[in-house]
């Protein structure tokens, strides 16, 4: 019956291991499936990143090579119409002066005699009258330059100031049309610029939630392969454990059988020569101790044989069957036989009274025998199917705790990783902060001293001005080296504003890069930080997790201890 409800217990663990060995197989081969999916994806999300990467290093590259074409022009072209107006500017002045300085612009044969005739009247730079020249001929190509008419020179819409101011629209219209070829061509590149960024954006976000993917499936895989290697070794176990209980079940049956059909044997053995004993005494009894007795010699004679047979008929059952105990009996019996003879006490009733304690005895070791089979036989299954209850519990809880311990571990990895990048963030932003605090120091001088300086300009440009405009000097001023200071003041005045403009829009640039690079660094140091968070706690909770674990291993180990030590003793007990 125990052989019947062991066999049924392990068959339905059997069953219900190869269904779990079948659903682990399928969640592992998901796992691998999943994986490869994720990998393929993350490997296509990494050359979209690359390409996305490589066209905004390209763009920049272009951009920034376009911005320094464009500054380069612009200057030049500022400079021109300074030029420009300056010329324009001082020639309006001496026409409407007339003096010596008109009289030689008169007798100039062509523009570039008259912008020499400025130059040597200190009214304009040699620097400018060479753009001017250049300018000029440029311009005109191969037309010939020679002196208008004389009423030409008089004319403010005309002559020198006319072909000036005609070069003065043409700088000013290629000027303006170079300013909105660049603010078009930024504007361009500030909307592929941020499509790209917002695609490797969402690139990276879309790449690290596959990451976290392949991971999760990892982890899962490889808990599944952890879960598969424990049941199919309870598998393996189990089969184990029918293929040995079948058969011990056999052997222990065959053994009970043959060991009841020996004792039934020798029960069998012990109630014929009861029988015996019984059937063959009446008489032999009568005639030894009975009042009608023959002869002593006779009667005696006759007793001992009857007596020796029973003797030598618990022997030869005893070699039939091979027990020790009948052996022993037909020892006994003999000796009872011999000491009866001499003393003439009642030697079958002796006899009966020895096979009697035998039968008892047998009977009494039977029943205890039996009892010792069901009580070893129901311990000794009990106490395996512990032992292996413990031990694959055990199997169990050091696959958790493995598994636990390399998932901290990796975790505590990435947290370093992250926090030496939040060091090196950190300190990228110092650098930053210091450059920036320079950068806003130097140009917070220079542009006082520029602004102060430029005022400076402003305000000697009126004082002359103001003072050359006055009909009644009292003395003959020195129109040519007045105006030749005027020209002078108003190229340094240009070049001043100039200089602050681009000092101003430099700054602003600086401003805005480092504001955006800051923005970018408190994000991305927010982000690393929550996820040190997350992960300094995931891992904590691991390692309590493990280490709880552990304690319950550690208990299971000792219950295991205890069954072991007493399945020991057990089989010491019942195991012969």
């Amino acid at each position: 019956e125990w052989c019947e409800e062991r066999s049924k217990n392990v068959g339905f663990e059997i069953k219900t291991g190869k269904g779990e060995v079948e659903e682990l197989k399928a969640a592992i081969a998901q796992g691998v499936s999943d994986i490869g999916a994720l990998e393929a994806k993350v490997e296509k999300l990494a050359g979209d990143l690359s390409v996305d990467d490589a066209d905004l290093k390209a763009a920049t590259s272009i951009r920034s090579k376009e911005s320094v074409s464009f500054a380069a022009e612009e200057k030049e072209l500022v400079e021109v119409v300074g030029t420009l107006q300056r010329a324009i500017g001082i020639l309006e002045r001496e026409m409407k002066k007339g003096g010596a300085s008109m009289v030689q612009l008169k007798s100039a044969g062509n523009l570039v005699q008259a912008l020499t005739v400025l130059v040597q009247g200190s009214m304009l730079s040699t620097s400018d009258a060479s753009r001017l020249t250049a300018l000029v001929q440029s311009s005109t190509d191969d037309d010939d330059m020679g002196a208008p008419a004389g009423a030409v020179y008089t004319s403010q819409s005309g002559g020198i100031v006319q072909t000036l101011t005609d070069l003065l629209e043409k700088a000013e219209e290629q000027l303006d049309s170079s300013r909105k070829k660049e603010t078009q061509d930024l504007h361009a590149f500030e909307m592929l610029q941020q499509s790209l960024k917002d695609e490797i954006k969402f690139g990276n976000e879309e790449l690290k939630e596959s990451k976290e993917g392949i991971a999760a499936a990892g982890e899962k895989k490889a808990t599944s392969e952890g879960d598969l290697s424990v049941t199919s070794k309870e598998l393996e176990s189990d089969t184990t454990a029918l293929s040995g209980l079948h058969h011990e079940c056999m052997t222990k049956a065959e053994d009970f059988e043959a060991e009841t059909k020996s004792r039934g044997e020798e029960l069998g053995a012990l109630a014929a020569a009861k029988k015996a004993l019984a059937e063959s005494t009446g008489g032999a009894d009568a005639l030894s101790y009975g009042l009608d007795q023959v002869s002593f010699v006779q009667t005696a004679s006759h007793a001992g044989a009857r007596q020796y047979d029973a003797a030598r008929l618990v022997r030869k059952l005893a070699e039939k069957t091979g027990s020790k105990g009948l052996a022993l009996l037909a020892q006994r019996i003999s000796n009872v036989v011999r000491a009866g003879s001499k003393s003439g006490d009642d030697v079958f009733a002796k006899i009966k009274g020895l096979i009697q304690d035998m039968l008892e005895k047998l009977e009494a070791e039977a029943e205890a025998d039996a009892t010792k089979k069901v009580y070893c036989d129901k311990e000794l299954a009990e106490t395996n199917g512990k032992k292996s209850d413990k031990t694959i519990e055990i199997e169990k809880l050091s696959t958790q705790v493995d598994q636990m311990s390399a998932k901290s571990a990796t975790l505590k990895e990435e947290v370093a990783a992250l926090q030496q990048a939040l060091g090196d963030l950190a300190t990228s932003q110092a650098q930053m902060d210091k450059l920036r605090s320079e950068e806003k120091e130097s140009y917070t001088k220079n542009s006082a001293e520029l602004v102060q300086g430029l005022d400076g300009v402003k305000m000697a440009l009126k004082v002359l001005n103001e003072y050359y405009a006055k009909a009644d000097k009292a003395h003959a001023a020195n129109e040519g080296g007045s105006s030749g200071v005027i020209g002078l003041l108003e190229v340094v005045d240009s070049d001043f504003t100039k200089g602050l403009a681009e000092m101003t829009a430099t700054e602003e640039s600086a401003v805005s890069t480092y504001e955006q690079a800051t923005k970018e660094n408190e994000i991305e140091k927010a982000t690393k930080e929550q996820d040190v968070k997350y992960k300094v706690k995931e891992s904590t909770e691991l390692d309590a997790t493990a280490a709880e674990t552990g304690t319950d291993r550690s208990g299971v180990q000792a219950e295991l201890d205890a069954v072991a030590e007493y399945l020991s003793k057990i089989e010491e007990q019942c195991i012969a």
